[in-house]
């Protein structure tokens, strides 16, 4: 099992990423192949979960668009991936937090995390 990790460690590429956990915001940069063209498509929600360790693993991220939520799995591996940003750290107490998806409006609103709350 060890030799197979480490071949996969090998073969597959993980980009640089910021640091992210569950109730962050994050804008994916995602690259679309439409025939011969490509481009790139942003998607920018709120972290559910992270899952999986080294190169299987995973993050979904959710949003509302048009009034409907959508969820979207990606592989933190994927060399569709151009970039992820980071936009807001928020503060949660779990790290899967499916209970947004039972939540509208204000209530899916999430503790913003400050960067330097020490300076008053």
């Amino acid at each position: 099992m060890e030799k197979i990790k480490a071949i996969a460690q090998e073969l597959v590429q993980v980009g640089e990423h910021p640091r992210f956990k569950a109730g962050d915001t994050v804008t994916v940069h995602y690259k679309i192949r439409e025939g011969s063209k490509e481009r790139i498509q942003q998607f920018q929600g709120v972290v559910l979960q992270r899952r999986g360790n080294g190169t299987t693993e995973t993050f979904t991220v959710r949003k509302i668009s048009g009034g409907v939520g959508v969820e979207r799995i990606f592989p933190i591996s994927s060399p569709f991936i151009e970039k992820i940003e980071l936009n807001k750290s928020g503060v949660v107490r779990r790290a899967r937090i499916f209970y947004m998806r039972e939540r509208t409006g204000k209530a899916t609103r999430i503790k913003e995390r400050r960067a330097n709350a020490s300076s008053k």
